[in-house]
Formats: structure tokens, sequence, C-alpha cells
């Protein structure tokens, strides 16, 4: 069933007037909204879905140099973390749509508390709404339809989607439907680690939340790719242990050493190009200075500090 909020914002004409037009977007979240695997900026950051969608909003506007935007998202960000360093943040840039992203590296992990990943999520939502945002949410793909021994994942990964869903009972709240989308069982949509997406699978989550947001569809971002030549025993092994050696062993070590690959890491970058974009978080640390005013409109590209790459 279409949730409420999907179905309010894709009859074009007849979305909502919120919906119409965004002069201000933040993101929240982990390497999902980071970018990762994405192609790589001149200033070493990934581009990822979120700048492809804040460019496209960032068009729409009469100049383009007014428009706003921050993406405060880190890799490897539990949903605790999210919401305790991120969400004020944001909250305060008060910023007119936001992206919420957190929890699948929860239930990646074995003994995750589902409720608690519910109840942080659900309070980060809500502390977005409050600021006055539109709030898009996201359903999981499903993995188990593309990674051999990941059933345990699907339980909680349906609770989610259930979750997010009932979310959406809020008309300010938009839901992204990956779940239900079959072009994610292909691997050409997912980088070598299988884990993060390829700029392909970037490109198609841009596109999928702007059609949830009611834009007209720039592509069919459903539509599955094109056959690939069937890949060979040998060459399927070859990947397969490559795999192995240079992801799943290290994500597991990370794992057992209580490591994250965004340890050191901070988020609100900025994006020059889509002109007045750089919040007042110099800082680096998720909130803004006090006093100072939630955006900046006249700092110099060459200001922002450049930790965390």
């Amino acid at each position: 069933m279409e949730n409420s909020a999907t179905s309010s914002v894709s009859r074009g004409s007849d979305r909502p007037d919120r919906y119409a037009s965004f002069s201000s977007y933040v993101a929240v979240g982990d390497s999902f909204t980071e970018g990762m695997c994405d192609d790589v900026l001149p200033n070493g950051r990934y581009r990822g879905w979120a700048d492809r969608v804040a460019s496209r909003l960032a068009a729409e506007q009469p100049d383009g140099a007014g428009f706003r935007y921050a993406n405060f998202a880190v890799r490897g960000k539990l949903i605790g973390q999210i919401h305790d360093e991120q969400i004020g943040g944001a909250a305060g840039l008060r910023g007119e749509l936001v992206t919420l992203a957190g929890g699948l590296n929860d239930v990646l992990r074995p003994g995750c508390d589902v409720d608690r990943v519910e109840e942080l999520l659900g309070r980060s939502a809500a502390a977005l709404l409050d600021s006055g945002a539109v709030v898009v949410l996201f359903t999981s793909t499903d993995p188990t339809r593309r990674l051999g021994g990941s059933a345990r994942l699907l339980a909680p990964i349906l609770r989610m989607k259930a979750f997010v869903e009932g979310l959406a009972a809020d008309p300010r709240v938009v839901v992204v439907d990956l779940f239900s989308a079959p072009c994610f069982d292909d691997r050409r949509l997912w980088a070598e680690d299988r884990l993060h997406l390829s700029p392909e699978g970037h490109r198609r989550v841009a596109e999928a939340v702007l059609e949830a947001l009611g834009r007209p569809a720039a592509f069919d971002w459903r539509a599955p790719l094109p056959p690939a030549a069937p890949l060979g025993r040998v060459a399927k092994l070859r990947s397969d242990l490559r795999w192995l050696g240079s992801h799943l062993g290290p994500w597991i070590g990370r794992r057992l050493t209580g490591r994250s690959s965004g340890d050191g890491m901070t988020g609100a970058h900025y994006r020059p190009e889509l002109g007045r974009v750089v919040p007042t978080v110099i800082t680096w640390l998720g909130m803004p200075a006090a006093g100072e005013r939630p955006w900046a409109e006249d700092l110099p590209h060459g200001a922002a500090r450049a930790e965390g790459r």
C-alpha cells in the first residue's frame, strides 16, 4: 500500500504548495547519505545522491545562488550517534527540507535492539519536524535478494520499514521506498564493497527522492539495467576472494575492536558550486556557534576547513 506522504506528493500539480519549492536543504545520516563510493569531487569528498538532489533543487530557484545546503552525514554512524551529533545542528539550521537516513548500521550488528533504534529514529524525525522541515525518510533495500548469508537481516529491516511508513501518518513526512525496487538487486548499483552504492546507485536514489517530492521524472529510476555478460566461475571466485580480503575482513575487524570507518571524521561539508550553501557550522561539530546566524551568506569558498576528508 502506498503511504499517505508519498501519495500526497506524487500527483504532480496536486502536491501541497510546501513541496513545490525548497530554498534550503539539510542532509543527516551515515555513509548512505555522505555519498560513499560515488564520484570523488576536487575537495576530496564524495558527491553522493544528496548532492545530486541539492543540485536539482538549487536549479529550481530563480537564482541558484540563493539555495542553501549542508550535509552532516558521516560514514559508520549508528542511529544514536546521528541523534546525538547531527540532529541538533541540523534542526538549528531550520532548513525547509531535511533527509534523514539511519539505523541500518545498527541492524547490521548482531543483537541489535530494534526497539531502541526505532525510538531514536522517531525522536530524530520529531526534532526535525519541530524545526519546521519537511522530512524525507527511507526504507532500506532488501539485501537478501543480492547478498548470501543476509537472511537474518530481513526481519529487523521489515520492522524498520513498517516503522518508517508509520511515521508517514504525518503529512510533512515523505517516505522513499527503496525496498520494493528490484533494480537494487543488481550488483552494478553497488560498489565493490557490496555495501555502498555505486555512482549509478546514487543517481537512482537521487531521482527517487526527487520523484517522492513530486518532481517530474528525468528517467525511470526503477528500470532494470541492460543485461550484463555472465560472470565466469573463476572470475566470480576471484571477485569474492577480493571482497573477503579487502572489505569483509576489515569490516569484521572494526566491529571486533569497536572502531568505525567514520572515526575522526566530521560532517557539514558544502558544495560551492551550489552557491550560498555554507552553514555556520565551521566548527565541523554539527552545531552552530553561539550567537551566529544559522546560515552563512558570504563566507569565501576557500574558508572552509578540510578536516575529515
